[in-house]
């Protein structure tokens, strides 16, 4: 993933502690019964990018957990073709 490959760069965390989190991630998702599909990498991916940048003090989980859930709420009501934006973010033309 390219985010996880700019935070390694920016030394926010190590190629190795980003392998070592993925595997975990993958490994418990193989556990608990997830198809081996793209799909299943993505959402292991993203649980290891949110456990490393919450354990590197890069963001409070709180913090996370509202801009998902703002993410979402975006998502959910942006009517088909339309930009996902956020609430009072600035729109691109």
């Amino acid at each position: 993933m390219a985010l996880a490959a700019r935070l390694v760069e920016q030394g926010r965390f190590t190629a190795t502690q980003w392998s070592e989190t993925l595997g975990e991630e993958i490994r418990r998702a193989a556990d608990a019964g997830e198809r081996d599909d793209a799909e299943s990498y993505f959402g292991a991916a993203l649980r290891a990018l949110e456990r490393l940048t919450i354990d590197g003090g890069l963001v409070d989980r709180d913090e996370l957990t509202q801009m998902k859930q703002a993410w979402t709420e975006a998502y959910e009501t942006t009517p088909h073709g339309q930009p996902v934006r956020l609430p009072g973010s600035a729109s691109r033309s």
